[in-house]
């Protein structure tokens, strides 16, 4: 049995591999049965156990498994669990989702991030309780007709609720294809020749569990360092671990340095506390969740001019408040200068903005990013000299600082 090795062994010879795993080979029908019978019976012993996962023996429930899909992207089962559950304690059932409010929605998902998935959830809810009778449909075609379904998340559902053989490939399996069959190309052009390999291997039988072993494998026994790879059923057959290689699949092409933003927020308060709000706009980055005003994210730091342009109400005595809120999204960096303020009861009405008291802060549809800006500026504020007593903002700790994508 070749050594389990954890890093590459510069200079190693590496033995012939199987044709199945030389460039450009796909497993014969032998290969494919004999992985298949390792790897599902690894799973049946060490499969995770999962709050949308069902039991051994017991039918998947397809709410169950779309709902923790739209979650886990860009997302970690960590993270997804609590919110999942609250989910499902909220909304049941599709039909039960489809007929929430979406602002609703979107407030039970802030912190997840990636807010787009929040409103395609709920339009995808919609469209399976008006066009499907509240079933979910069954094969990826159908599936993929459905808002906020592209072929990943159609194909998992398809295997996994329905036990079609569709190959749903996420990063984790891709880790695992890559180095199983030595795939040197790196990603993303290698997307192609994984999915290939992975349709390949799916078997006719138990196509569901072959799905979510493949995760489990990547995500507790093959991950990205130090694999485990003397436990891997798939080890005897890996190409990657016959060369000494496996820590350097899969390999990535450069990334392009993320710019930087800048802009100015603003915190207004009332004579009571309360803190000005704004929605933004339902497309784009962020659409439709809350906010406090803020000039426009450009790659230089606002002007005077550009400032006063966007504050909420003129004439206000804006202090600025210490230090900076850092935040990072999928394609940029962010850098918010905060800006404080009050104005005295009664609190004058402001277009297209409400007055939201501190205690109900919690209970708004906040991204991350906004939860930092006020975290930061009321920490500040009741720090001052002039400090009143307001640290107790009604921002949960939540753990709310994981990176949120551009979703427009």
């Amino acid at each position: 049995m070749p050594p389990a090795s954890t890093s590459s062994r510069a200079g190693k010879k590496a033995e012939a591999a199987p044709p199945d795993q030389r460039p450009g080979g796909l497993p014969d029908a032998g290969s494919r049965r004999d992985r298949g019978a390792r790897l599902l019976s690894w799973y049946d012993r060490h499969r995770r156990v999962l709050p949308w996962r069902a039991a051994p023996g017991e039918r998947a429930d397809p709410y169950r498994v779309w709902l923790s899909e739209i979650m886990l992207q860009q997302t970690t089962v960590a993270t997804v669990g609590p919110y999942f559950q609250e989910f499902l304690r909220r909304w049941p059932t599709v039909l039960d989702l489809a007929a929430a409010d979406l602002d609703d929605v979107l407030r039970a998902w802030a912190g997840l991030g990636y807010y787009a998935r929040a409103r395609n959830l709920h339009r995808c809810a919609v469209a399976v309780a008006r066009d499907h009778g509240g079933r979910f449909p069954d094969t990826e075609a159908e599936l993929r007709h459905l808002p906020g379904i592209g072929d990943y998340t159609a194909a998992a559902v398809a295997a996994i609720a329905f036990d079609r053989p569709a190959a749903a490939v996420d990063g984790n399996v891709e880790r695992v294809l890559a180095r199983v069959f030595r795939v040197e190309e790196p990603l993303p052009a290698a997307k192609p020749r994984l999915r290939a390999l992975a349709g390949a291997l799916v078997p006719e039988a138990r196509a569901g569990d072959h799905t979510q072993a493949l995760f489990d494998l990547g995500a507790t026994i093959c991950t990205p360092r130090r694999p485990r790879c003397i436990l891997c059923p798939w080890q005897p057959d890996c190409a990657a671990s016959a060369a000494g290689v496996q820590e350097d699949l899969p390999r990535k092409a450069a990334k392009a340095e993320k710019p930087t933003r800048r802009g100015t927020a603003f915190l207004l308060c009332d004579g009571d506390g309360a803190v000005l709000l704004r929605r933004r706009p339902e497309t784009g980055l962020l659409g439709g969740m809350m906010e406090v005003p803020s000039t426009d994210w450009t790659g230089t730091v606002p002007g005077a001019d550009a400032v006063r342009a966007a504050a909420p109400l003129p004439g206000i005595g804006w202090r600025p408040v210490p230090g900076t809120v850092r935040h990072t999204f999928t394609h940029f960096h962010l850098e918010l200068e905060v800006l404080a303020g009050r104005v005295p009861q009664p609190a004058p009405s402001v277009p297209g903005a409400v007055w939201v008291p501190r205690a109900g802060l919690e209970a708004e549809a906040l991204p991350t990013v906004m939860r930092k800006v006020l975290r930061h500026a009321l920490a500040a504020d009741a720090a001052g000299p002039d400090g009143d007593g307001l640290a107790g903002d009604g921002l949960a700790g939540d753990g709310l600082d994981e990176d949120e994508g551009a979703d427009g």
